[in-house]
């Protein structure tokens, strides 16, 4: 929706539709940006470090930089969040994404993002969730000594999210066109 070009690179803001009871993302951190979650519609789940957070249309969850994290649907509609990411080059994370599953780890790594897989299993069944990746998603970031599982432990027939044509493992996010191709107000 924001770009960071368009943000003098201060922040991008990309919507996340999040299909009811699903796992938005495995358990990760960021080096270099912070998050914020503003719930459009539905009810969002958080794990922010060790304590989980819910959130409601109008509630704003803030995700900081070097904290483990994760977000879900925790409803039985469909949950679409804005998140602001600040600095902004994230979004390009989304819109970069490799299809091939061996540029992964050097891409999850350009943009300073760790995953803890080995949790995954464990918090979906405590919440009653699903995880929409298909195939080995621990080949969509790099483990960072951190133990990431290598085993697939997803349900099979899983569908995979995609932006655009590129799969996006394992959320998808809405991004608009670049700047030019909207219109803007001018104060």
């Amino acid at each position: 929706m924001v770009w960071g070009e368009e943000s003098s690179g201060g922040f991008s803001l990309v919507e996340h539709p999040i299909p009811p009871r699903t796992l938005a993302a495995p358990i990760h951190r960021h080096s270099r940006e912070d998050e914020y979650s503003y719930v459009l519609e539905g009810r969002l789940g958080a794990l922010l470090g060790n304590e989980v957070v819910y959130a409601e249309p109008g509630d704003l969850a803030f995700k900081p930089r070097d904290q483990w994290h994760t977000f879900w649907n925790a409803g039985d509609a469909e949950c679409r969040i804005l998140e602001i990411i600040s600095p902004a080059t994230f979004e390009h994370y989304f819109e970069e994404f490799p299809s091939d599953p061996a540029e992964r780890p050097a891409h999850a790594a350009a943009y300073g993002l760790e995953v803890d897989m080995d949790r995954v299993p464990g918090l979906c069944e405590e919440h009653g969730l699903r995880f929409p990746a298909v195939g080995d998603v621990s080949a969509c970031y790099p483990s960072a000594g951190r133990g990431a599982s290598t085993q697939n432990s997803l349900p099979s027939g899983s569908a995979r999210t995609t932006h655009g044509s590129s799969p996006v493992c394992p959320i998808s996010a809405r991004v608009a066109p670049r700047a030019s191709n909207r219109s803007t107000c001018a104060s």
